[in-house]
């Protein structure tokens, strides 16, 4: 769970003046994921609605208006996002929503529901409880479908005049360029290498660890310190690209399918580019099997590519792996 008194990492504080003193009804944070989309969004909502609000820092952080967002209670705030998400994160969900998943009516969604953006048009509709305007976020919001986002579009062609919109998105391409066009763009900026691995050290996470998650997670740091949450070894990481060449199942017994889809996304980038000369990005070049083919290798892309867009829900999650862990091996194992 994200602490919203937690400070803000540098890089993304160093954000926060500039958005602030930008005028607009509707905000669309976007970049890669691990970058810190989501707590820049809570920055500006919390400093939209502050009662002593800086123009560097944002929110105060001390005042009722500060302390309600915290407690996830704030009558001027509106947060949407997939049921899961909300979980993790600690915001409550509406009383039916509740009930239904206690009920084992459902699981929760993985989508942003279109009953949760009725609400939230709603909820723009409404005066203001506290007389500061109110706020709207979404995220991630490219998990909103079709019908929901264009539930959402229609507020944001014709917007109340006391609301602001903040979507936050780790693939800002999936949503509708309708969407994309009534909002200000932001695409969040990468820190360098050092300044991720310090962030890290100072999450807690060891500095040998930091630099090789960082280096497994593309360079970014959310991600990395997700990683060493999760209990994710940099050992086990350096392995993994070998234990694929021996069709070894238990490298990944304790992942998702779509962590294995993406972890072997990662090993076929890096292999396709030391086939090209060039410099592995995720793994070190000593950790990595003889490349086959280019052939084989853009084959399999395209083929992980597809897959991921169903690991999210397997029909059955050991086959699912089963069949993965096959087919990297045969391409590891593979010439043409």
């Amino acid at each position: 769970m994200t602490d919203s008194t937690a400070p803000l990492a540098p890089w993304i504080q160093r954000q926060l003046g500039p958005l602030l003193a930008q005028r607009g009804h509707a905000w669309l944070l976007q970049g890669p994921s691990g970058l810190g989309q989501y707590p820049l969004a809570l920055a500006l909502v919390r400093a939209w609605l502050c009662e002593a609000p800086s123009a560097e820092q944002g929110a105060c952080g001390h005042c009722g208006s500060c302390h309600a967002i915290d407690v996830r209670t704030h009558a001027d705030l509106c947060v949407l996002m997939p049921e899961t998400e909300m979980l993790a994160l600690g915001w409550p969900l509406s009383e039916k929503a509740q009930a239904d998943i206690d009920d084992k009516k459902r699981k929760p969604s993985r989508e942003i529901r279109v009953e949760a953006m009725r609400d939230a048009v709603e909820f723009a509709q409404r005066t203001s409880a506290q007389g500061r305007g109110k706020a709207v976020l979404v995220y991630p919001a490219e998990r909103m479908n079709h019908v929901t986002a264009n539930a959402l579009l229609k507020t944001l062609e014709e917007p109340p005049g006391d609301v602001r919109f903040v979507l936050a998105s780790e693939a800002a391409h999936q949503l509708l360029p309708t969407i994309r066009s009534r909002c200000l763009g932001h695409t969040l900026h990468w820190p360098d290498e050092a300044q991720s691995t310090a962030w890290l050290q100072a999450q807690g996470v060891a500095p040998t660890q930091a630099a090789d998650l960082l280096r497994a997670t593309g360079g970014r740091p959310e991600d990395a310190l997700e990683w060493a949450r999760a209990g994710r070894s940099a050992t086990a990481w350096s392995l993994f690209p070998k234990a694929m060449a021996k069709g070894d199942v238990s490298a990944v017994a304790d992942w998702s399918p779509a962590d294995t889809v993406q972890t072997l996304q990662k090993l076929c980038h890096d292999l396709q580019a030391t086939a090209c000369g060039a410099t592995p990005r995720y793994f070190n070049a000593s950790d990595l099997p003889r490349a086959p083919g280019l052939g084989p290798l853009g084959r399999w892309s395209r083929e992980l590519m597809q897959t991921a867009r169903t690991a999210e829900h397997p029909f059955n999650a050991g086959l699912m792996q089963e069949s993965l862990v096959s087919d990297a091996q045969k391409v590891l194992n593979s010439s043409h």
